[in-house]
């Protein structure tokens, strides 16, 4: 099998998961929650709700993490872990159809299923990274990225045609239920089958990354991962680079993670019509094509330490613009800004960190890895919660975002890049020693 086709299949799972990352996480979803599940609660606690319901997923995602990667690891069955939560993520997605007004603690408890499978599942995609990408990581990573915006833009786009013209697709009014609410609901079904159906290439045709078993290791999985994970946590001392990224990350990510779930319920509590809020998004996906592309060759010219700091410094900017954000026409522009820098900021944090860790143990890293990017995804969406149900209105909280923002930039310029990198290949050497 060609190296060609190995990384386009393992770029396809980011165009199969990435209409969870759309129509669910950013677009669709967070609007019907407020408008349709949480019709029966004032519009700032609907909104609330809808963060501290992220808070929980990433909570209870971030303790999985450690201990599915280092099983995977292990037992060199990455891909299936990927396959299981890719399956449960998918159904839990479809399941959001049964939603209907008034129903938010059923909401969240489905999303919930959703978000954690769909995090736990990108802990296997993303080890896999290393052993595709070889030396072109940081353009794969972010062609990765790129290609989710596209797939994610594909079918938020059909979505949009789905809630605003479904007499198109054959939606009408039923049981009471009008045609509109029927093709939101039923957008819902097409993200779990969408998820499904192109998750098929990175299942067919990446192999397995190559496994490593410790000496003294127990047979057991999960015996095992605890060892593991017992190991990692004294050895990721010894990565001083990659722990101070981590620590970085996860402020930053805080604010990355906070603007993407909050954006649009937060639009939608300050009166900008649906339409404007899903077009806006329509739009990142496809405008951040190019841009994602041009962190690659930033990253490539420069370095992509640089390239996370350039979009750190623009998120600051649009954090700021959320706060005074009162027309479309405003959302419209802070959206194009996010077209900007997000895909090139996550696929460039994502090679960063698989650079400087060992390539036989990228399960078990990228489990931290994901540690921090949950648990940031616990702590913004909190924030945001409290704020708005203390003030009543969200606007102080998408201003408290750039805090992360300016933290976690911060500390990455701390960051010695080819000093991890050294560390990373000692230590690989080392493991195979020992193997």
């Amino acid at each position: 099998m060609t190296d060609r086709k190995k990384i386009l299949s393992w770029c396809m799972y980011d165009w199969a998961n990435s209409g969870f990352a759309t129509t669910i996480l950013a677009a669709v979803m967070p609007i019907f929650y407020v408008k349709v599940a949480g019709a029966n609660l004032e519009p700032a606690q609907a909104t609330s709700n809808w963060a501290f319901t992220n808070s929980i997923a990433m909570l209870t995602a971030a303790i999985l993490a450690p201990i599915l990667g280092a099983m995977a690891d292990h037992s060199g069955s990455r891909k299936r872990f990927l396959a299981l939560f890719m399956g449960i993520g998918s159904l839990g997605t479809a399941s959001l159809v049964v939603i209907s007004t008034g129903d938010w603690f059923l909401a969240s408890g489905l999303y919930l299923i959703g978000r954690i499978s769909f995090s736990a599942s990108n802990i296997f995609y993303d080890s896999m990274l290393p052993s595709v990408a070889g030396d072109k990581i940081d353009q794969v990573s972010t062609g990765g990225y790129a290609m989710g915006y596209l797939g994610g833009g594909i079918l938020l786009a059909i979505n949009l045609l789905m809630i605003q013209k479904p007499a198109l697709f054959g939606i009408h009014e039923y049981m009471g239920v009008s045609a509109v609410e029927w093709g939101t609901r039923l957008s819902f079904v097409t993200v779990g089958l969408w998820w499904a159906l192109f998750s098929i290439p990175i299942l067919k045709n990446v192999p397995e990354p190559p496994t490593i078993k410790m000496a003294g290791e127990s047979k057991s999985s999960i015996a095992a991962s605890f060892q593991r994970i017992g190991l990692t946590f004294a050895e990721i001392k010894k990565f001083r680079e990659a722990l101070k990224f981590l620590i970085a990350y996860w402020l930053y990510n805080d604010g990355i993670g906070t603007i993407i779930v909050m954006a649009t319920a937060f639009g939608t509590e300050i009166g900008i019509g649906q339409g404007h809020l899903i077009g806006a998004l329509l739009m990142v996906q496809f405008a951040g094509i190019p841009f994602t592309l041009l962190f690659g060759t930033i990253a490539k010219k420069l370095s992509p330490k640089t390239g996370i700091l350039i979009s750190l410094t623009i998120y600051s900017a649009i954090s700021i613009g959320g706060y005074f954000m009162s027309s479309p026409l405003h959302f419209w522009m802070l959206a194009f800004c996010v077209a900007l820098v997000q895909g090139g900021s996550q696929g460039l944090s994502r090679s960063l960190f698989g650079s400087m860790v060992p390539r036989s143990k990228t399960a078990e890293f990228f489990g931290f890895y994901d540690i921090s990017s949950k648990f940031s995804g616990v702590l913004g969406p909190l924030v945001f919660g409290l704020v708005g149900t203390l003030t009543g209105t969200s606007r102080l909280s998408i201003l408290a975002v750039v805090i992360f923002f300016i933290t976690g930039g911060f500390l990455l310029l701390f960051v010695d890049h080819d000093k991890g990198k050294a560390l990373a290949r000692e230590a690989e050497a080392k493991i195979e020693g020992m193997a």
